[in-house]
């Protein structure tokens, strides 16, 4: 059977104090939702270019959504199955 699932992912950046913070929201089916975040800051022999920051932080936070990701889909795994899951990413 063919299907369409559309997961909506916010991603808010913010700066403050020479760090960047980067939130990515993961909305799934049920409306469920899942939270990664991700920190930057600049380093004073950097020069200040405020995208490469915002680039950084969202990187972060993709990361850790993604493990978080698939630590509930593990989860969800051993549920199914009552047997112990080893995802690698």
């Amino acid at each position: 059977m063919d299907a369409t699932t559309t997961w909506t992912t916010r991603i808010t950046i913010g700066e403050h104090d020479g760090r960047t913070r980067a939130v990515a929201h993961l909305r799934t089916r049920d409306l469920d939702e899942l939270v990664g975040v991700g920190f930057t800051r600049l380093s004073p022999a950097d020069p200040d270019v405020p995208r490469i920051g915002d680039e950084i932080a969202v990187a972060r936070a993709l990361v850790d959504l993604g493990h978080r990701l698939l630590h509930v889909a593990a989860e969800d795994l051993e549920e199914v199955t009552g047997r112990p899951a080893h995802l690698v990413v």
